[in-house]
């Protein structure tokens, strides 16, 4: 077995902590600690064969080890999940970390209450999946958190700052940033524009500025070259001169979530990111999204695919008539009977990816 150990590069700088800068710029521009695996048989000091490095392929890296390897911690992952195993399963419980807190939030059309949120925080740093019925108030919550929506009452801070009187600019710009439901691209655009529309720093775009390429033509390379490795990454590069609009379902999905990471975010929320999207696709996509909370990124995510939210998710927390009925490890929430009950149904604490539990449903339908 290889076991994991970080620490700088004693010589200079080398193609892989190159590599890496870029790979960080990907995925939040936030640095990352070097990892190099160490076999226990090789001598005292000496490389691991084929070893890999986030820097080098950051999504690969996240969720996979070397042919032969186990990757036994990640920069974030394990601490996540440690300070995650002693907060209590409870609706609205206090986390150790929060970035975003959010207190008696209410939001009403006529007279339905579509979401009464008394407690709602996030881990800094986790993958948190919030989960509920159609109807629940899940995409309203998002809306109202991002400034997409205005609610009734409540007060709610990114990062200990306010936001209730925060426009969704403003609001992406201090880091926080969002997927829809139904995807927002510009159908006219080619797919490289609609990326470049992403880019926060742009001193070209004012009408005197725009007069003298000179200073702006060198942060418009640099955007180009981010909107390029993030279009290899989510596998849209031969579509780069294709307008947006002839893009597929899914195929607007990863271009919405490569523009949004085209803002280096603190807080990425996707609102059911796998909604619409080739399964080809998919593994692709859950390794952009575990890679994203290796840089320090956090992610929210709303999702029915509860075989994804098993396999991902630090945290679940639970939606239904709006609110917030219970909260948890994945394991524990989807054990639990009441939200069994009203929500997943019998079958759901099935993993669709062990063969063993799925030819011992299959003996028992048979039976």
């Amino acid at each position: 077995m290889r076991k994991s150990t970080s620490g700088p590069s004693m010589s200079g700088p080398s193609t892989s902590q190159q590599t890496g800068k870029n790979a960080a710029d990907d995925f939040g521009g936030k640095p990352f600690q070097q990892q190099t695996y160490v076999s226990e048989s090789d001598a005292p000091g000496a490389p691991a064969p084929g070893s890999l490095t986030p820097e080098a392929d950051l999504p690969r890296w996240a969720t996979r080890a070397p042919e032969g390897e186990k990757l036994e911690s990640t920069q974030y992952a394990d601490r996540v999940q440690h300070d995650l195993s002693f907060v209590k399963a409870a609706p609205g419980v206090a986390k150790p970390d929060p970035i975003l807190v959010a207190d008696n939030i209410t939001r009403k059309f006529g007279g339905v209450t579509a979401v009464d949120v008394q407690h709602f925080e996030i881990e800094r740093h986790g993958i948190t999946a919030l989960i509920g019925p159609n109807g629940a108030g899940k995409t309203t919550f998002f809306n109202l958190m991002t400034g997409f929506d205005t609610p009734n009452t409540g007060t709610w801070e990114f990062d200990g700052k306010p936001l209730k009187s925060e426009s969704p600019e403003q609001v992406a710009r201090m880091g926080m940033v969002r997927t829809f439901q139904l995807t927002k691209v510009m159908s006219r655009l080619t797919v490289m524009d609609n990326m470049l529309l992403g880019a926060p720093v742009q001193p070209g775009e004012g009408m005197f500025a725009a007069l003298f390429p000179a200073r702006w033509r060198k942060q418009e390379e640099k955007n180009r070259e981010k909107a390029e490795r993030l279009l290899k990454r989510f596998l849209l590069w031969k579509k780069k001169d294709d307008f947006a609009g002839s893009l597929s379902g899914g195929q607007r999905k990863l271009l919405e979530m490569a523009r949004a990471l085209m803002s280096d975010p603190q807080l990425v929320m996707l609102d059911e990111p796998m909604a619409g999207v080739n399964p080809a696709l998919k593994q692709s996509l859950l390794d952009c999204i575990m890679a994203l909370r290796e840089t320090g990124t956090t992610v929210l995510f709303v999702e029915h695919d509860m075989n994804m939210v098993r396999h991902i998710a630090d945290w679940v927390t639970v939606m239904a008539e709006g609110k917030i009925v219970a909260e948890g490890v994945p394991k524990n929430v989807m054990s639990d009977q009441a939200v069994i009950d009203a929500y997943l149904g019998a079958r759901a604490n099935i993993d669709l990816g062990d063969d063993a539990a799925l030819e011992k449903l299959e003996e028992e339908q048979h039976e």
